[in-house]
């Protein structure tokens, strides 16, 4: 057997005893929304335009007990989706997830992500999260899913970061030691794990950063498993990252929570700090956040496309005004003044923005903003100002 068939099979080995993740199975489709998993969204973010197709096929590489892949279906209704992984136990789970919740469009294959060339065709979107990092190769796993992805087609990939784990590194090899010739028994590794926390002072390192951070989902013991007695974890500084990019033949678009890399958030303070950061190109930049703040770095996740992808840019007034704008269907509270955005964040609207909006929600007509604008108060800075803040999604003017 080789060591790659080894791995995958002790992987394999965990997310059967412990499927994962554990969220509760729901005879409804699930509450809220990932806007990463919204074909709309996900497309604007990348384009800055809404898609012209809904027809899509989705991959979930790596789909595990279906958390995601339900969400895929519902939050894109005209979409098929396909969801593929290595644990037998894991896919039963989605599968009856699925079934529950009526996620009908979909179709599941027991694969891994170096099998996934084994189904027909290619891909729009496809979602792999959490999922390259637990493999023996990530560099072959993520050019095998790039091998399925359509011409102008969006991957959205999650993998975690080295700086931000460091104690969850230190926990996973004190367990090991632990365990000696036990290891590979999970159900041992997971006990071991909760007697080590049990025993040191409460002032330890290890033990602070665990409540402050992971001590609720890790009540669970899927989440506990997945986190310290993991038996194969890769993790990625900014350079390594774009290691594993670069050798995808992908282009990278961009990281989809920006606002954690958002240099001025920490030295702004200092002007001539962030006026000496303009000479550094965006990975410089990037590895800089991550030094300055390494807490928060505990995973990345972005998105990448096969070119060509087309880009579409607002600053001219005559296409703005000309384009057809939409509610961002990724909001929670609607309709209403107060409400929380795609992110979560609570967003309070003017009158006269929410006014716009609901313009946009009803826009059956498909009336371009400066039609809309002709009735409003508002004027294209005030609109370019919604689509700033993603509550708003434009199509090209015909």
């Amino acid at each position: 057997m080789s060591e790659e068939q080894t791995i995958s099979r002790a992987v394999a080995k965990l997310y059967d005893m412990y499927p994962f993740p554990p969220e509760p199975l729901l005879d409804e489709p699930p509450p809220g929304y990932n806007w990463r998993w919204n074909w709309l969204t996900a497309y604007s973010f990348c384009t800055g335009r809404k898609p012209d197709n809904q027809d899509i096929r989705i991959l979930d590489a790596g789909c595990g007990t279906g958390v995601g892949t339900e969400y895929l279906v519902h939050l894109n209704p005209q979409a098929h989706v396909i969801g593929i992984d290595l644990s037998a136990g894991a896919l039963a789970v989605a599968k009856e997830r699925c079934r529950r919740s009526g996620a009908d469009r979909v179709e599941f294959h027991h694969l891994s992500l170096f099998d996934a060339n084994d189904l027909p065709g290619e891909f729009d979107l496809i979602n792999c999260v959490g999922v390259l990092h637990h493999t023996p190769d990530p560099i072959r796993g993520i050019q095998t899913l790039a091998m399925k992805l359509k011409p102008g087609g969006l991957m959205h990939v999650f993998v975690y970061a080295e700086m931000g784990r460091w104690e969850i590194k230190l926990m996973q090899e004190a367990i090991a030691l632990l365990q000696g010739p036990n290891r590979g028994d999970y159900e041992d590794a997971v006990k071991v794990g909760r007697q080590i926390f049990a025993a040191l002072p409460e002032n330890n390192r290890l033990v602070r950063r665990e409540k402050e951070r992971w001590s609720l989902e890790n009540q669970r013991d899927e989440n506990f498993a997945d986190m310290y007695v993991h038996p194969q974890e890769i993790d990625y500084t900014i350079d390594t990252l774009f290691d594993l990019i670069d050798a995808s033949g992908l282009e990278f678009i961009g990281f989809s929570n920006p606002c954690t890399w958002d240099l001025a958030a920490l030295l702004g303070k200092e002007p001539e700090l962030l006026q000496r950061a303009e000479g550094l190109d965006d990975r410089q930049r990037y590895r800089l956040i991550e030094l300055l703040n390494p807490e928060a770095i505990t995973h990345y996740e972005f998105f990448l496309a096969r070119p060509p992808l087309p880009r579409m840019d607002w600053s001219s007034d005559t296409a703005l005004s000309q384009a057809i704008p939409e509610r961002n269907p990724c909001m929670e509270g609607w309709p209403s003044r107060s409400l929380f955005n795609e992110d979560y964040q609570v967003v309070q609207l003017t009158p006269a923005e929410f006014e716009f909006l609901k313009a946009c929600d009803t826009n059956l007509s498909r009336k371009a903003v400066q039609e809309i604008l002709a009735n409003s108060p508002l004027n294209l800075n005030h609109v370019r100002s919604l689509l700033n803040q993603r509550l708003i999604l434009l199509t090209p003017g015909r």
